[in-house]
């Protein structure tokens, strides 16, 4: 079947954080002894899941989660972290022209397990919105991406079949796997090239190869 959507991951696969791996820091700054695999479970599911009106009450709700008392200077240093990642993101220097090439021939599709505030910011800095005919959050969907509906839905509303998508994303836990189940050919996107996948490109500029084989 003909590729008609391309599903592209936000974080990590369009744009770079602003700071090294800010939910590993989150986990440090709040003292979380947890392997990560079920950390970042737990903590998306707890700050993503919803809309906040504010980073502070969202990292609330995350120490609640792992039943920890932060103290209001630990809060604020977290929110200080958060807020400097969303700055300093930017897009990876293709992506903005790619996606408008890719905009051109197929239904360009976003989605992310984010907070809502940094998300938007992010994308009102750059023109990444002006290529992207739809978008997908957990924090509107109730659910993160690891969550068996969340693809469904995602499919349901585009009214497109799994065999017509393409899904890009950077995490092999997050997105490849979450894809894979849902039917829908996942790429990797490794832009180190240090993980053992296949397919994977390194580059956006990879990804017209994938699509016309």
């Amino acid at each position: 079947m003909v590729t008609k959507v391309i599903i592209f991951d936000f974080w990590g696969t369009l744009v770079e954080n602003g700071v090294w791996s800010p939910i590993k820091q989150v986990k440090t700054m709040l003292q979380i002894t947890l392997p990560f695999s079920e950390y970042v479970v737990r903590m998306e599911k707890a700050m993503m899941t919803k809309e906040f009106p504010d980073l502070k009450e969202a990292f609330k709700a995350v120490a609640a989660e792992f039943n920890i008392d932060a103290p209001e200077d630990v809060l604020d240093e977290i929110v200080g972290m958060w807020n400097k990642s969303w700055l300093l993101a930017k897009p990876y220097e293709e992506v903005e022209k790619e996606l408008q090439k890719l905009n051109e021939k197929y239904i360009v599709v976003l989605v992310s397990n984010t907070d809502n505030i940094s998300i938007n910011r992010v994308l009102d800095k750059f023109t990444l919105k002006d290529n992207i005919a739809h978008a997908f959050f957990s924090y509107n969907l109730g659910m993160i991406k690891t969550d068996p509906d969340f693809l469904k839905e995602v499919l349901g509303k585009l009214e497109k079949k799994a065999e017509e998508c393409i899904y890009i994303g950077d995490s092999l836990l997050s997105d490849i796997a979450p894809a894979k189940s849902a039917g829908i050919k996942a790429i990797l996107i490794d832009r180190r090239n240090k993980r053992d996948y296949s397919p994977k490109i390194r580059s956006l500029k990879e990804l017209e190869q994938h699509l016309t084989s």
